[in-house]
C-alpha cells in the first residue's frame, strides 16, 4: 500500500488532482468516503453552482472531461453588469478582450460526475474511508489500515482533518455574513449576463443558467448579515415564495422583470481562511488551503489553480527527487502564494469597501466604478483577469 501521492478528499479538487497525476503515471490513491454525485435532470438544477474561468476550462479540457459535460447543463457568460450602491455602473464584455466568453456557470454535480467517470475508467484506487491518523509519509484510515505515500495531499475541505493531523497552521475569520442561494425564474432573458449589486447591507448576484420550460432562470447568491439571513432561512417555503421576489425586484430596479422562486433557499456562512500551504510531507489544496469571500466567484478556480501547479511541479521535478521532497513542497508553496494573496486582497478589500456606511466612502466607490467604465484599457485588464488569459498563456505557451 505504498503510493507516490495519497489524496485526502474526493471533491472536485481532489479528483482533478488524482486524474492529473495518474496521467503522469504516478501511483495515486484517493482516501475519502465514497458518494454518488447529485445529477439533476430536466428543469431541476443543483443548488451549488460554480463559475468556471477560461483557465479552469482549459485544465478540464486537458484532463479529458470537459467535453463529457452536457452542453445543455451549463451557461456561458458573455457579459457582466456590476452596480454600486449609488449611481456606479461597470459593464464588462468578453469581446473587449477578444474572447467569446468570460466564464461558464455550471452545477457542482456535473463536474463531479465526469471526473468520477474518468477515475473509474482509469481504475484509480479509491479507499472508502476517512483519515484518522497521520505521521509523515503514513496515513491511518478509519478502515483500520495504514497507507504510505511520498506525498500526502489535503483536499478535504475547509475543516480539513489532514491539515489538523499534520499540524499545519490555520487561521479563520468570520465575516458575520451568510450567503443565501436559490434559483429564480425571471420574466426577462438574462442575455448571457451575470449581474451583481454591491450594497451596504450585502452583495447580490444573479448568475445566468440555461432556460427552462418556465422561461429564463438565474442562480441567486445573496450575502447578508447573519441576523437578516437567518430570518430568511427561518421562513416557510410559502413565505419565501411570496416575499423574496418583491424584495429582489426592488433591489434590482426590475432589471430582470418579475421573478418567482423555483428552488429551496439555502445558506452558508462566509469566512476568510488562510493556511500554511505545505509542510510535514503534506500540501493543501482547495478549501483546505484557502477560503475567500465568494463575491468574485473564484473559489473553485483558485482550487483548480492549485491542481495545475502541483501537477506541473511533479511533472517537471528532477528524477532523483520523490514527490514529497522538501524542495517540491517549497516550490508548490511559492507557486501559489501570489495568486492566493491577490485574490484575498481583492475580495476582502471589496467587501470592506462596500460594507462601509460612510457617505464619503460611498461616493468614492461609485465614482471608482464609473471611472473604470470609461477606461477601456483598465476594463480589458479586468476581463483578462476574470477569464484567466495570462494563466493560460503562462501554462500553455
Amino acid at each position: 500500500m505504498q503510493y507516490d501521492v495519497a489524496i485526502c478528499g474526493g471533491g472536485i479538487v481532489g479528483m482533478a488532482t488524482a486524474l492529473s497525476l495518474v496521467r503522469q503515471q504516478k501511483k495515486v490513491c484517493i482516501i475519502s468516503p465514497k458518494y454518488q454525485p447529485l445529477i439533476f435532470t430536466n428543469d431541476d438544477y443543483h443548488p451549488r453552482i460554480y463559475a468556471i474561468s477560461g483557465a479552469s476550462k482549459k485544465l478540464l479540457e486537458d484532463l479529458g472531461v470537459w467535453s463529457n459535460i452536457p452542453v445543455e447543463r451549463y451557461q456561458a457568460v458573455e457579459r457582466m453588469e456590476i452596480h454600486g450602491d449609488g449611481d456606479g455602473l461597470l459593464e464588462l464584455d468578453a469581446w473587449q478582450a477578444n474572447s467569446s466568453e468570460l466564464t461558464w456557470i455550471m452545477e457542482s454535480g456535473q463536474i463531479e460526475n465526469v471526473l468520477m467517470q474518468a477515475l473509474r475508467y482509469l481504475n484509480v484506487t479509491w479507499i472508502d474511508a476517512q483519515v484518522v491518523g497521520y505521521e509523515k509519509g503514513s496515513l491511518t484510515a478509519s478502515d483500520g489500515k495504514t497507507y504510505t505515500a511520498d506525498l500526502c495531499v489535503g483536499a478535504d475541505g475547509a475543516n480539513s482533518k489532514l491539515r489538523e493531523l499534520a499540524g499545519l497552521s490555520h487561521t479563520k475569520r468570520m465575516y458575520g455574513d451568510i450567503g443565501l442561494v436559490c434559483q429564480l425564474n425571471t420574466a426577462f432573458p438574462h442575455q448571457s449576463t451575470a449581474y451583481q449589486w454591491f450594497r451596504t447591507d450585502g452583495i447580490l448576484a444573479f448568475l445566468p443558467l440555461p432556460d427552462t420550460a418556465d422561461g429564463p432562470q438565474v442562480s441567486m447568491v445573496w450575502s447578508l448579515r447573519t441576523p437578516q439571513a437567518e430570518e430568511w432561512l427561518q421562513k416557510t417555503p410559502q413565505e419565501i415564495s411570496e416575499q423574496l421576489p418583491a424584495i429582489l425586484q426592488s433591489m434590482t430596479q426590475h432589471r430582470l422583470g418579475t421573478m418567482s422562486v423555483r428552488s429551496e433557499l439555502k445558506g452558508f456562512p462566509l469566512t476568510l481562511q488562510e493556511t500554511q500551504l505545505a509542510g510535514n510531507g503534506v500540501v493543501l489544496m482547495g478549501d483546505a488551503a484557502h477560503r475567500l469571500h465568494p463575491l468574485a466567484g473564484q473559489g473553485l478556480n483558485l482550487g483548480l489553480g492549485d491542481v495545475y501547479s502541483l501537477s506541473h511541479i511533479l511533472a517537471t521535478k528532477e528524477h532523483f527527487r520523490n514527490c514529497g521532497d522538501e524542495r517540491i513542497l517549497d516550490r508548490y508553496r511559492d507557486s501559489r502564494k501570489r495568486d492566493i494573496l491577490e485574490m484575498k486582497l481583492a475580495t476582502d478589500g471589496l467587501h470592506k469597501l462596500f460594507a462601509s456606511p460612510d457617505m464619503m466612502v460611498s461616493k468614492v466607490r461609485n465614482l471608482g466604478l464609473n471611472m473604470v467604465q470609461n477606461f477601456p484599457w483598465v476594463k480589458r485588464k479586468l476581463i483578462e483577469a476574470a477569464i484567466g488569459l495570462k494563466k493560460i498563456d503562462a501554462r500553455y505557451q
